[in-house]
């Protein structure tokens, strides 16, 4: 099962455990980033891919791969001998370019640790060098050009890569010996204190090349193979890649899956495929391109994540087409800056990318509220994971009195058990009027069963938008809590790690803590939880004991903050659940004296 519909399954069981014992109590009693040095690299050939298109999930055949046909000839005599490699820095990324092919080799983000390094957001194909943003003279299935360029680095921050291509001046079906010249330029232009970059690609055939199409299409641009950093698996840190487009002021999720590319056919503001904590987000000109987004594995990556901008067929000489693209953190801090012209180098407004780090939904509100005061915890106190401790004991102490008034309700119910049990007993065979003789016991004791329910759907909201909070906020990202044994907790601890081997079937490779910890705290509270009536009920036996076993075994690699919130939270709802139990015996021996009649003594006879 995937890993992040796993962890869904578990919050979900979790809450059911919480709160769903209360509910069933009362059923089951009785009655959940210069050049250097040069090498050469080969190009992977990527398989045919059909397309998906994205609006009617249908699959479309994209414009063939035509340049094969084509009869280039390359003018070698002002054309580079040996590669070369361009390193660009600016504050915020280093970036490494390359003049085969005129591509993005690295993309580093400085302000960010991956490990002894800094965040690589572009991944390689296993050995193979990564090459991003790849032009290919048609189609998707068309095959990057790898040739080498010629540099013209412009400035500290502004590098130029193009080269001449010539071909039959009439097209591939001329038998003319004429031939056509036009060039190909890659400008990339990066920005201080921005993580947006502007590549521009120019078609120049002068007057000897009157259009430039390739069965439809003029070119491909493709970023790929993955989005980073680096990762063992999608889930490793519970990582994921989404795909989103924004479209008249809507953002909209695209369904992409590893059998064939999505098409995306409409026009777009902006395209990304968002991981867990850095994101890719290309800004495209008003040109009317055609996008794809891809998963489909390539040799030497199982895992990718790949976006291509299809320029349709060129029918000018010349053509400039400007693209934007950010690499960089998911964080609102980040991304907000491209609401507001003055705070980005493009002067940009309005683009709402901070709709990709927004993956609450719904309960946005709730989450930003909880991340607020988790961030005040750590201005007072600066260590994330106790901050994640005081933010639990806040919550539980806002929701204290549903949690009260939800026991008290289970309480009585089960002290309004056996009549139940005698009228479900008496009108078993009169469903109608066994529901009129219920709503008349409720009426007479003053009781509604909704009462104990609402408390625990109430508190729900707040589970998932912890969850979700603990799981997903970027500053958890490295945030140590205990040195020498929570050192990330954005990733699972490990007190001894035997790695590469593992244990079979479990398929462990680290022995960890805090799930045997989170383990005995949810046994605990369902042995106080527990009522005398239900220690031989089969069901709530599977429920308060048998389901704790199984969330240990899927949650065993959970990030450390998710289960320090956890088992904060099961031990204070522990503490919490022996104040309530005092009180609710005490309350019940005061009611049941009050209940009692009272017996006048007998007086003696008078003689």
């Amino acid at each position: 099962m995937d890993e992040e519909k796993r962890i869904l399954l578990a919050v979900v069981l979790s809450v059911v455990v919480i709160s769903g014992s209360f509910m069933l109590q009362s059923y089951l009693a009785p009655p959940p980033k210069t050049p250097v040095s040069t090498t050469e690299q080969s190009q992977p050939v990527e398989p045919k891919e059909t397309v998906q298109t994205a609006e009617t999930s249908s699959s479309v055949q994209v414009p063939t791969n035509t340049t094969e046909n084509l009869d280039f000839v390359l003018n070698e005599e002002a054309a580079p001998v040996a590669e070369e490699k361009v390193t660009i820095e600016t504050n915020l990324v280093k970036v490494v370019l390359s003049n085969k092919g005129g591509d993005i080799l690295s993309y580093k983000l400085k302000e960010h640790k991956d490990k002894n390094d800094f965040v690589e957001m572009v991944l390689p194909a296993g050995s193979e060098e990564s090459h991003a943003f790849t032009i290919a003279f048609g189609g998707i299935e068309a095959k990057p050009r790898t040739e080498l360029f010629t540099v013209n680095r412009i400035s500290d921050t502004v590098v130029e890569f193009y080269r001449d291509y010539t071909l039959p001046k009439n097209g591939t079906n001329s038998s003319s010996t004429d031939t056509a010249t036009f060039r190909l330029i890659k400008r990339y232009e990066f920005k201080n204190n921005d993580y947006m970059f502007q590549l521009s690609v120019t078609l120049d055939g002068g007057y000897s090349v009157p259009s430039l199409n390739f069965n439809g299409v003029a070119y491909t641009l493709e970023f790929g193979p993955q989005i980073g950093p680096y990762f063992e698996k999608l889930d490793q840190r519970y990582e994921y890649r989404h795909y989103y487009t924004y479209t008249n002021g809507k953002q909209k999720t695209e369904k992409v899956d590893k059998k064939a590319p999505t098409l995306i056919n409409s026009r777009i503001s902006w395209a990304a495929i968002a991981g867990k904590y850095f994101t890719f987000i290309a800004v495209p000109d008003a040109t009317n391109y055609t996008y794809a987004f891809s998963s489909v594995p390539v040799p030497g990556l199982q895992d990718t994540s790949r976006f291509y901008v299809i320029r349709p067929a060129l029918n000018g000489s010349r053509t400039t087409d400007v693209l934007r693209f950010y690499l960089g953190p998911k964080t609102q801090k980040a991304l907000a800056a491209y609401d507001v012209s003055d705070k980005n180098a493009f002067k940009l407004s309005g683009m709402n990318m901070t709709s990709v780090a927004n993956t609450s939904g719904i309960l946005g509100p709730v989450e930003t509220v909880l991340k607020w005061f988790l961030l005040l915890f750590y201005k007072i106190i600066p260590n994330y994971g106790i901050a994640i401790i005081l933010l639990t004991i806040l919550v539980k102490i806002v929701m204290f009195p549903m949690t009260k008034k939800g026991s008290e309700s289970t309480i009585r119910m089960q002290e309004l058990s056996p009549k139940i049990k005698e009228l479900q007993d008496k009108y078993k065979d009169n469903p109608n009027k066994l529901n009129v003789e219920m709503a008349e016991l409720y009426k007479k004791e003053g009781y509604n069963p909704l009462s104990g329910c609402l408390p625990m759907l109430i508190q729900i909201p707040i589970f998932f938008a912890m969850y979700n909070l603990f799981n997903n906020h970027f500053d958890l990202r490295g945030a140590m809590f205990i040195p020498g044994w929570i050192p990330d907790l954005s990733l699972p601890e490990s007190v001894f790690s035997f790695a590469p081997y593992r244990i079979p079937i479990l398929n462990w490779s680290d022995i960890r803590l805090l799930p045997f910890i989170y383990l005995v705290s949810q046994l605990l509270y369902g042995k106080v939880t527990q009522t005398p009536d239900q220690q031989n009920n089969t069901q709530m036996k599977m429920m308060l004991y048998a389901m704790p076993i199984m969330f240990f075994f899927i949650l065993y690699d959970v990030p450390s903050g998710l289960l320090v919130y956890w088992i904060m939270s099961n031990l204070l709802t522990l503490v919490q659940q022996m104040i309530i139990n005092r009180y609710l015996h005490k309350h019940k021996a005061m009611r049941a004296a009050a209940a009692e009649p009272v017996i006048a003594p007998k007086r003696k006879k008078s003689k």
